[in-house]
């Protein structure tokens, strides 16, 4: 038996998510049956982050164990020759027994991108959320230093985590940036994250960026770990997997991702 990592691109758009689910399409459904066609097996994938219906990726992590002895090479070109153009394989390589694409990650980066303009974007939209009103990013980047560290996560947790009963996370980065005058990009860099926690971060920073909240509100809202008090859940389509850090001892480390083409060529 073989355990190959699989490094994948996605745009979530048109799917449910990650996580196969009865009925809809989803991005493992569609990676397991490709990988099915062409290794004549039933394949099983686990990836890094199960990420929800509408999210994006840069650098999806995943893998899978198989008897096939079918060559990595023949079968990242044979993958990318029958996915849909919007699942792209970015590598395939062998790895480790001891690997893990989820247990195995040290550390993970979100990126969330905001189009910040009165005017909406026609080849943005599928990947941004488009806030009309100016954001004060001062006062965002300010409110996001009371979330770096390791907190009690509550306030920020979608109803239905599966984090097994256990909110709290380790947050080593957040940074809020505007890029190209009209864009906002938020990073979020942690080892694991509750679900839809960035989502929900990115929505009370902006109510801070709105003036609808104070700075110093966020610490407040952190501490009373009440999801209530906090800003609304920002739309899935702006949000980017865009990294998963491995050791590199495993023979598996580095991480992929870059800025998103549509967003760095913005003149």
């Amino acid at each position: 038996m073989r355990k190959l990592r699989v490094d994948l691109e996605y745009e979530g758009t048109r799917y449910h998510g990650w996580q196969y689910q009865s009925g809809v399409i989803t991005i493992q459904q569609v990676l397991e049956e490709a990988l099915g066609r062409i290794l004549g097996e039933a394949c099983r994938v686990m990836a890094a982050g199960r990420t929800d219906a509408g999210v994006h990726a840069f650098g999806q992590v995943c893998h899978l164990v198989t008897a096939h002895t079918l060559d990595v090479g023949s079968l990242h070109r044979a993958l990318n020759s029958l996915l849909p153009e919007d699942i792209v394989v970015k590598a395939v390589r062998e790895v480790p027994e001891t690997f893990h694409a989820r247990r195995s990650a040290l550390a993970k980066r979100y990126e969330y991108w905001i189009l910040n303009d009165p005017v909406p974007s026609a080849l943005h939209q599928r990947f941004c959320w488009h806030v009309r009103t100016p954001l004060d990013t001062g006062s965002m980047k300010g409110a996001a230093r009371s979330l770096v560290g390791e907190h009690d996560f509550s306030s920020f947790q979608a109803s239905g985590c599966d984090s097994a009963g256990d909110p709290v996370r380790e947050v080593g980065l957040i940074q809020v940036e505007m890029v190209h005058g009209r864009f906002i990009r938020i990073a979020v860099e942690a080892r694991s994250f509750l679900r839809h926690m960035v989502r929900n971060i990115v929505g009370t920073l902006v109510e801070v960026g709105l003036g609808r909240l104070s700075e110093g509100a966020v610490a407040r809202i952190l501490e009373a770990r009440d999801r209530k008090l906090a800003g609304r859940t920002a739309p899935a389509k702006g949000l980017f997997l865009q990294w998963i850090r491995y050791e590199m001892k495993e023979g598996c480390g580095g991480c992929g991702g870059e800025i998103p083409v549509l967003f760095e060529r913005e003149q």
